[in-house]
């Protein structure tokens, strides 16, 4: 496709305002004082000013609707509730708006999504769940969300249920792990719920954290691919492969140390769920913590969120320490975290840092700019066009088959994908880390959305676009709907002026062609979070 004059100076201005310039502010920054809104702010507001770096100012009202709904949901505000929101002279609109998002269904979606990458959730070789249990599972983790089952028992019921993979979902925790040894499914445990990976300790530390998931049994029934998860009392944990180096039998210690005590009978999981779970345990509250902070704010306290150890220490230990406070004292709500870091002057900053000093990422002076999710990006393209997406799966089961409307950000199992999935990083789900998901950009993926007929299909045969073009609409109107539709924002003059140009060919009316809105999606201001 030959590139309009209205698309490079579109990809021109959305580039240059949404990355590292300073000029110009105009619609991305709000002229308003950027004051301190809550405790964050303070703490975070101090360190740079002990760092000498000025925070960045607040960010517009029409970038705040989008990153929030993005941050928030998984999705694209629509163009209606754009406008309702940029017309809304509440001083509090803000503030209101985070709590109808944490209330609405795809706030359940979205970080089920995020769940099931850490969880493994996930048919196929290597993790071998079987559809029918990854449905059961991902239900499961969705009704925990939108229902927000304190952290707290949700971890507790991963870590110690028994029963059927189909009947009792949790326990597909310890099916998801590729090895059922003691010091695998100890290491998916300390990585998922401690932010601790593998090499972080000697070997002798994971032997006695093994120890505690060395009756952990598994047994088949006569129902096809079901699988009983419980807790063995047979197995001796001393006969166990959970053995310390040298060959001595591995005796069950916590993390920190201190030895357990096991009576005869007794489920080790509970116990040691019972100290993980404990308020004085160094590890849960921080990590969650700094798991909530890292996908809200792009980049964690301690970065990265799942690599807690001694020598990679929070930028900001005042600020973890009140984000555990807070977590603690809301028992375990996460909703309640989301809240304070989504209204916080500190979220709401522009994503144009103030200076250049190499420490603005760390110090949090701005919101940092991020590509989006392959499922949200995918979600957005979709309901800007009207079209659908095909989904497939190599597994030939019923459950894995996907209707052609359904959103990407909902898919339940990781080996249902598409090719534009992988393309632009969906994770495998095979690790349980946070990096397995890539976002970072490549040729091919800006070839894809620039040339693909995938792309120019939707564009082509997009009945959004088709319904648009013949509508009683004025030609400004016209405009403006794509603008908020695609932008979240209205267009500026500068853009008007180009597209009015573009348009002369066409008696001054919008083509119906697709031109602007694929010059709009392949913006870097659109591909990213900002």
């Amino acid at each position: 496709m030959k590139i309009p004059s209205v698309c490079g100076v579109l990809l021109a201005a959305a580039i240059g305002a949404v990355g590292w310039a300073r000029e110009p502010v105009a619609p991305f920054e709000s002229a308003a004082v950027g004051a301190p809104q809550s405790t964050i702010d303070e703490l975070v507001l101090a360190r740079l000013e002990r760092l000498g770096i000025s925070p960045a100012p607040p960010c517009s009202d029409a970038v705040f609707v989008r990153r929030v709904f993005l941050d928030a949901i998984g999705t694209l505000p629509a163009a209606d509730e754009v406008r309702a929101f940029l017309a809304d002279k509440d001083p509090d609109k803000r503030s209101a708006l985070v709590e109808r998002l944490l209330a609405r269904d795809e706030f359940a979606d979205y970080w089920a999504m995020k769940w099931s990458d850490l969880l493994r959730v996930k048919s196929e070789f290597p993790i071998n769940l079987w559809p029918n249990a990854v449905q059961a599972y991902h239900r499961w983790i969705r009704t925990a969300i939108r229902q927000n089952m304190p952290y707290d028992r949700f971890v507790r019921q991963l870590l110690t249920a028994n029963g059927s993979n189909f009947r009792v979902p949790q326990v597909n925790f310890y099916r998801a792990v590729q090895s059922r040894e003691p010091a695998a499914l100890a290491q998916a445990v300390a990585l998922t719920f401690m932010g601790v990976r593998a090499e972080s300790w000697p070997k002798e530390r994971w032997a006695g954290m093994a120890a505690f998931f060395a009756q952990v049994g598994y047994k088949p029934t006569l129902e096809w691919k079901e699988e009983i998860v419980f807790f063995d009392a047979d197995k001796a944990c001393a006969a166990d492969k959970a053995a310390a180096p040298g060959g001595k039998p591995a005796t069950a210690a916590f993390p920190d140390g201190t030895p357990a005590r096991l009576s005869p009978g007794q489920d080790p999981r509970v116990v040691f769920a019972d100290w993980l779970l404990s308020a004085q345990n160094p590890w849960f509250a921080a990590n969650i913590a700094n798991r909530v902070w890292s996908w809200l704010l792009g980049r964690g306290i301690i970065h990265e969120p799942d690599d807690i150890r001694p020598d990679n220490p929070p930028c900001n230990p005042e600020l973890l320490a009140l984000l555990e406070r807070e977590l603690l004292a809301a028992r375990y709500d996460l909703k309640h975290l989301y809240r304070l870091i989504l209204k916080s002057r500190t979220y709401q900053c522009s994503s144009i840092p103030g200076g250049k000093d190499a420490r603005d990422d760390a110090a949090f002076s701005h919101y940092p700019l991020r590509r989006l999710d392959a499922e949200v990006l995918i979600d957005a393209i979709c309901r800007i066009t009207g079209t659908t997406e095909q989904y497939t799966s190599a597994i030939p089961e019923p459950f894995t088959f996907i209707p052609r409307e359904q959103r990407a950000i909902a898919l339940a199992d990781g080996s249902i994908t598409s090719p534009f999935l992988e393309m632009f990083g969906r994770p495998a789900r095979d690790t349980g880390l946070e990096s397995e998901r890539n976002n970072r950009p490549t040729d091919a993926q800006r070839l894809h959305l620039l040339n693909s007929n995938h792309i120019q299909q939707k564009l082509q045969q997009s009945p959004k676009l088709r319904a648009l073009g013949q509508s009683q609409l004025k030609p400004r109107e016209k405009l403006d709907e794509l603008y908020l539709t695609i932008l979240s924002r209205f267009p500026t003059e500068e853009e008007r002026k180009a597209v009015w140009a573009y348009n002369n060919a066409g008696q001054g009316k919008p083509r119906a062609d697709g031109s602007l809105v694929w010059a709009l999606i392949n913006t870097a201001e659109f591909l990213y979070r900002h």
